[in-house]
């Protein structure tokens, strides 16, 4: 692969090799040299993902809407948000980020405690696997489901099937919820699917190279039955568009550019700031 394809940059805005990892020894000393860059670099580039998810808070919080929901949000009390997601929400500069900073930013001394569980590349079979044992230890009072997006993906030469079959997927999200409700008791929201850029997936050189692509088609279906599983829902169908929106959607045709992420940021607190 190329240098290109291996930016240590990209891989500090998406993998966070301590949320699954963290019990390693010299594990979060080491990631900065894993990603192939210096302490500093490794410590600068989070930084200035950091930054962009603070300028997506600065740009949702000019919206007066925007602005009311997160007061309506905040005045809840204390409360522990748990989001579940793959890289859309891994990502530094991820919508749950620009949530959390817009809170910071609005309301100071706010209650709301939010953790951001994506974990990159992950299926929810994969998330299933560790979700007691998540559950267990944050405690949540509200959990917003992000996943499905890595088990739409398809893999190999003219691919066949989704990673994860959209029955099984079904069968994975209602069994992460059904227990939730038994270890947490949490109120629970959906977040659909994001629609790509099939184009610029298929010309993207890492997914080329991993012979990885994703279908709107896929998408749409699994959109579909998550929504027909009932409850509180974030449909990014609506907010990217279908086939994404060309400024909403990175050069990989599959992650959200920050104004993306804010649109995404915009929709979900528009729900949260709806539930009690």
């Amino acid at each position: 692969m190329s240098a290109t394809m291996l930016d240590g940059t990209r891989f500090v805005q998406y993998m966070h090799l301590e949320k699954s990892y963290g019990y390693l020894p010299g594990m979060r000393a080491a990631q900065a040299a894993i990603f192939g860059l210096s302490q500093q670099e490794y410590e600068a580039e989070r930084e200035r993902f950091a930054a962009a998810a603070r300028e997506g808070a600065t740009e949702l919080m000019a919206d007066p809407a925007s602005a009311a929901a997160i007061d309506r949000w905040a005045a809840g009390g204390e409360a522990t948000v748990l989001v579940a997601g793959d890289s859309l929400t891994d990502d530094l500069q991820s919508w749950a980020e620009i949530l959390r900073a817009a809170l910071d930013l609005r309301r100071p001394g706010h209650g709301v405690r939010l953790v951001n569980g994506g974990l990159s590349a992950h299926t929810t079979a994969m998330i299933l696997r560790s979700w007691p044992a998540t559950l267990t230890a944050v405690k949540p009072d509200v959990v917003v489901c992000a996943l499905g997006g890595n088990d739409v993906a398809r893999v190999g030469p003219a691919a066949r099937k989704t990673q994860v079959s959209l029955a099984e997927s079904l069968a994975n999200l209602a069994e992460l919820r059904r227990i939730a409700r038994v270890l947490a008791s949490p109120r629970w929201i959906w977040v659909t699917p994001a629609p790509v850029d099939e184009a610029r997936v298929s010309a993207f050189p890492p997914f080329r190279f991993g012979h990885s692509s994703w279908a709107n088609a896929d998408v749409r279906a699994l959109a579909d039955g998550i929504r027909d599983l009932g409850g509180p829902l974030v449909d990014l169908t609506a907010v990217l568009g279908t086939p994404a929106a060309p400024d909403l959607v990175g050069d990989d045709g599959v992650h959200p550019t920050l104004a993306g992420q804010v649109a995404i940021a915009r929709a979900a607190l528009a729900v949260l700031a709806t539930q009690p």
